[in-house]
């Protein structure tokens, strides 16, 4: 320890004591004062105690008071709402009775309507079929009667044309000089019209005849056969019915059967035509011949070159492989069951009613 650091702790020592002394009159002082003091708190805490103990009394009742208010006040808003939840009740089975009051209104109004359409309907069905049946019926006869006025009519048009041709033939014999050749001449004139007036007499005969068969087939169908044509073949037409056609024609596995042998096709004269010259168009449009990689439907199978008259298996013509442009090609158009195919890099034209392949072409396509 050095001598600046003892006179430093000395001097600090001194220091503190003199403190301490100077400071024991004044705790003495404050602890006299406070003497008297604590004295007149200990007269006064039986009155504070008397206060304290009223005001808890009254707060205490203030309280109670208060608790009751609230009671009844929940009381009041629990009677309220119950009230509330009647006239809410009430108020949802009002709205509900008439929700399905007017629900019921507007379906009778939609029945009714619905009832007045049909009746309208079938009245103005009938009306337009009454008509329709009045009207046929008027044509029917007025038909029959210029029919039978024209056949009225036809044995005095002969006989006219017949005194006609006599009187023209007269007029022929007096103007004519008198010699054999001119009077066999106007015989022969004569016989002529007679026959030309018998003929149109046969054809009047004739039509009259088809007329009136005409007139009784018309009548037949009207009254029971064309009733029965509706509801047998044109019903089942239309509901789809199939291999049925409305004339008794037929189809064939959904096809179209054309009623007739379809015409051969002709391989060598589509290639004398310069329309359709696929080898120079293959030449300047490359890329339209190279479709790529075919598909066999086969896993397994391979490449086999045909000839005209093989038949094919129905996977390798289906649509699939069907060319739809054959113009796109050069190649001619088709028809009936007939259909361009793309087989490999060959394409060849099948009838796909059968599979065989009635023209083929090697190495089209790249």
């Amino acid at each position: 320890m050095t001598l600046s650091q003892f006179l430093k702790g000395s001097a600090l020592s001194a220091m503190a004591l003199a403190l301490s002394f100077t400071a024991l009159p004044a705790d003495e002082a404050e602890a006299a004062e406070i003497v008297p003091a604590t004295n007149a708190q200990n007269a006064l805490q039986p009155a504070t105690a008397e206060l304290a103990q009223d005001r808890r009394a009254a707060r205490q009742a203030a309280r109670q008071s208060n608790r009751g208010t609230r009671q009844s006040n929940r009381g009041t808003r629990q009677s309220n709402r119950g009230t509330r939840q009647a006239a809410r009740s009430e108020r949802r089975a009002t709205r509900q009775a008439n929700r399905s009051e007017r629900r019921q209104t507007r379906q009778a109004n939609r029945t009714e309507r619905r009832q007045t359409r049909q009746v309208n309907r079938t009245e103005r069905r009938d009306t337009r079929q009454t008509n329709r049946q009045a009207n046929r019926q008027v044509r029917y006869e007025n038909r029959g009667t210029r029919a039978r006025a024209h056949a009225d009519a036809a044995p005095l048009r002969s006989s006219q044309e017949y005194r006609r041709s006599e009187r023209r033939a007269e007029r022929r014999v007096e103007r004519a000089p008198p010699n054999n050749a001119n009077i066999n001449r106007v015989r022969s004139d004569i016989r002529s019209d007679a026959r030309a007036d018998r003929t149109a007499d046969r054809r009047d005969r004739r039509a009259e005849r088809r007329a009136d068969r005409r007139a009784d087939r018309r009548e037949r169908y009207r009254e029971g056969r064309r009733d029965g044509y509706r509801d047998g073949r044109r019903d089942g037409y239309r509901d789809g019915r199939r291999g049925t056609y409305r004339d008794g024609r037929h189809y064939r596995d959904g096809r179209h059967h054309y009623g007739r042998k379809h015409k051969r096709w002709d391989r060598y004269g589509w290639r004398k035509s310069s329309r359709y010259n696929w080898y120079n168009h293959r030449r300047y449009n490359r890329n339209i011949f190279s479709l790529g990689r075919y598909y066999s439907p086969y896993r397994y199978h391979r490449y086999s070159r045909f000839r005209i008259g093989f038949f094919l298996d129905n996977l390798f013509f289906g649509s699939r492989y069907w060319i739809n442009d054959p113009w796109r090609y050069r190649l001619p158009g088709v028809y009936g069951p007939y259909r361009w195919v793309r087989y490999y890099d060959d394409v060849a034209l099948v009838n796909i009613y059968s599979g065989e392949v009635v023209d083929v072409i090697h190495d089209f396509f790249w």
